[in-house]
């Protein structure tokens, strides 16, 4: 697809880029904290409530039965889409969070214990550090940190040095949402597994940037989050290998789970309904397969290269204005640039951003340890989708010089 000629129709499928705000064209560059959804997206869920709305897996019925398959069609396609062997290792979460907390619960609670060790590393967002933390509290594990260098990478040979035979899990991203960092994960699984040690990967942010293979990958869990993947709030999924998900306990009681209950004894359902206690959120699933579609239909290998041209030119203008320190050199980026302006603090910049109808997001963004790292109070962060524009790009430039102008 032509990188240039077909952005207008793409953004025609966002209906909420072609709003104002402050009575200028609205610019969205928030999309690290939750993207936008296409018409595809907001159509098929609508469609759902309004022509199909039932419970799944429970009724004989006409809607009943269209509404599972609907569903269960969408366990197919995100099987494929990260290219997992089974199908029954696609678990339906909340989002990444619920993910890692049903993997630090279920699995951390049965495989970790006293004095064990988890390795994390220091450009983690808060999901994937507080579940581990609060695990080490109620085993008695310990937590190992990978630092991070000074480009916002991590530093491999300090990570080979914490692996260790009481190391007993490794959770790390694979994309950093604050600095942009492509990790090479390959390499810190194929490390790992060296010492038959397990590796969780947070997706949050690569599900809709870069392809996803697991098994090429050999990772043994995979979250990521429906709606950082241009599908709805409150979905996401988890991968993980069979062998692993069968000697896991289930991490919620009730609903699909069970396979048979008396006073006495519950015996729990098969894989992957063990970890889908409760009602679904099958709307939200349905709207997930269709953002998966529309993601496929564009081509990762278009989305990648037309977010590092984004990404090359807004770094340019960004360096060009002067004053301007991006924090997250990192040779491997997605398009994620966190940024500060001289001494302004990023809220006060923020601020006056948004009046030029710029949506960019000021703060720790979830990842505290970050700041603490680079003894930042903050930074501005813009993070582009392939459906921004180099325009967008200028008038972000232009907002800031405004800000420059007011504080000098």
């Amino acid at each position: 697809m032509p990188l240039v000629q077909d952005i207008e129709k793409i953004r025609s499928d966002f209906p909420i880029l072609s709003q104002q705000v402050y009575g200028k064209p609205l610019v969205y560059f928030d999309n690290a904290a939750t993207t936008q959804k296409p018409t595809v997206v907001i159509d098929a869920i609508s469609e759902y409530y309004r022509e199909y709305n039932s419970n799944v897996h429970r009724g004989v019925h006409f809607l009943s039965n269209k509404a599972s398959k609907a569903f269960e069609d969408v366990r197919v396609q995100v099987q494929q889409f990260i290219n997992a062997k089974h199908v029954h290792e696609i678990i339906f979460t909340r989002g990444t969070t619920e993910a890692i907390n049903l993997v630090a619960s279920s699995y951390g609670r049965r495989f970790i214990g006293k004095d064990d060790e988890i390795i994390i590393s220091e450009i983690e967002h808060h999901s994937n550090i507080v579940p581990w933390q609060m695990l080490c509290e109620q085993v008695g594990a310990k937590l190992r940190i990978i630092p991070a260098l000074d480009d916002g990478t991590l530093d491999f040979e300090a990570y080979l040095k914490l692996l260790n035979q009481r190391t007993k899990f490794v959770s790390i991203t694979h994309i950093s949402n604050t600095l942009g960092t492509i990790v090479p994960v390959k390499d810190f699984i194929d490390a790992a597994h060296r010492w038959n040690i397990p590796v969780m990967l947070d997706g949050a942010q690569a599900s809709a940037h870069t392809e996803i293979d697991v098994e090429v990958l050999g990772c043994d869990f995979y979250s990521f989050s429906g709606h950082k993947t241009f599908g709805p709030m409150g979905i996401g999924i988890l991968y993980g290998r069979e062998e692993l998900l069968n000697a896991m306990p289930p991490y919620q009681g009730g609903g699909e789970m069970i396979q048979d209950v008396s006073f006495t004894k519950t015996t729990y359902n098969n894989l992957p309904f063990k970890f889908e206690a409760g009602t679904p959120n099958v709307g939200d699933v349905i709207g997930l397969g269709k953002a998966i579609a529309y993601i496929q239909q564009l081509g990762l290998p278009y989305i990648a290269e037309r977010e590092k041209n984004l990404l090359d030119y807004l770094t340019k203008r960004l360096l060009e204005t002067g004053n301007i320190t991006i924090i997250g050199n990192a040779p491997e980026k997605t398009s994620v640039v966190s940024f500060l302006i001289d001494k302004i603090h990023p809220y006060d910049a923020g601020t006056i951003i948004d009046r030029f109808g710029v949506a960019v997001r000021t703060g720790n963004h979830c990842t505290q340890p970050v700041m603490d790292r680079y003894k930042l109070p903050g930074t501005i962060r813009a993070s582009l989708a392939f459906y921004n524009t180099e325009e967008e790009i200028d008038i972000l430039i232009a907002a800031i010089e405004k800000v420059k102008e007011m504080f000098y």
